[in-house]
């Protein structure tokens, strides 16, 4: 058996039907679904996503990506994009870990192992060939599932060993961009954490900014050159998605959820939704209740 069906084997047991499965490890979550689905925005963290069985699809503005078990994921921050599982059956399910990056750990690595050069334009968001030894190492950290009385000691010097495998793949300029406190990706990803901690209150463009480390107009140029979106763009994403969650776990209504998501008026919440979604609110959450095709899968 080689270490793709060992990693399906175990994710099976850890995740024995359509849907998200936190895990006892931090950072560590497994996806699967048994069919196939339509595509959904939603808010990618910064991590490496590796499938075991399957395929999906995921898309950026133009930019357009498939992984599956030959190639993985990596997303290098928190990101808005639409992805839909495009292989999956109930007998050869799509079946996909997600870790997420300690950037705490990837710039202690970084600081490591000194100075390289940084890549001048780097990707946030790309998909490369499978690598034999990230492979092993993901195997190892998942299979730390059947030994719990292991996790606490084992799995972070298996975390990081999967960062120094990044940090030393082709993606690795891009992380030693994100590492470096001065770098316009690092102070975009600062940003993006200030929008996420606040999106129900009203964009304040100077605090933003500040957080950053930035002025405004280099928080606007370099925001948009990275996230292919503004900042007030960014916030309307997340809090849409955040009402369609709430309409669809927790019954609200469409007024309800718009209010909660820091939405005045229910016209212009209505309205914004149908944009980014295809479909007015109620129309959307009946379709995805029918189709059972919503869950926040990666």
């Amino acid at each position: 058996m080689d270490r793709m069906q060992k990693l399906a084997e175990v994710m099976k047991r850890y995740a024995p039907e359509t849907g998200m499965f936190p895990t006892p490890i931090s950072r560590v979550s497994l996806f699967r679904s048994d069919y196939e689905t339509h595509p959904v925005p939603s808010v990618y963290e910064a991590s490496l996503c590796l499938i075991a069985q399957g395929a999906k699809q995921v898309s950026s503005g133009e930019q357009s990506f498939v992984y599956d078990a030959s190639r993985y994921l990596i997303v290098s921050m928190d990101m808005p994009l639409t992805g839909h599982v495009i292989t999956a059956s109930a007998q050869e399910p799509y079946l996909c870990c997600k870790i997420d990056l300690d950037l705490l750990a990837l710039a202690d690595l970084v600081i490591g192992e000194g100075s390289r050069r940084a890549a001048a334009s780097p990707p946030v968001l790309a998909v490369y060939p499978s690598d034999p030894d990230l492979v092993d190492a993901t195997c190892r950290l998942v299979g730390l599932l059947d030994k719990p009385e292991s996790i606490a000691v084992l799995a972070p010097l298996t975390e990081r060993e999967i960062l120094y495998r990044l940090l030393n793949g082709p993606h690795g300029p891009t992380l030693r961009h994100l590492a470096a406190a001065d770098s316009h990706l690092n102070q975009v990803s600062r940003a993006i954490a200030r929008i996420r901690t606040g999106f129900r209150e009203q964009l304040r463009v100077r605090e933003i900014a500040s957080a950053a480390g930035m002025s405004e107009s280099a928080l606007h140029e370099h925001f948009k050159a990275v996230t292919r979106m503004t900042p007030l763009e960014y916030q309307k994403q997340l809090r849409l998605q955040e009402a369609r969650h709430l309409m669809l776990t927790e019954g609200m209504s469409a007024g309800q959820a718009g209010f909660a998501v820091g939405y005045e008026s229910p016209s212009q919440f209505s309205r914004e939704y149908r944009r980014l979604f295809g479909a007015p609110p109620r129309q959307d959450v009946g379709r995805l209740q029918v189709g059972r095709e919503y869950f926040r899968a990666v």
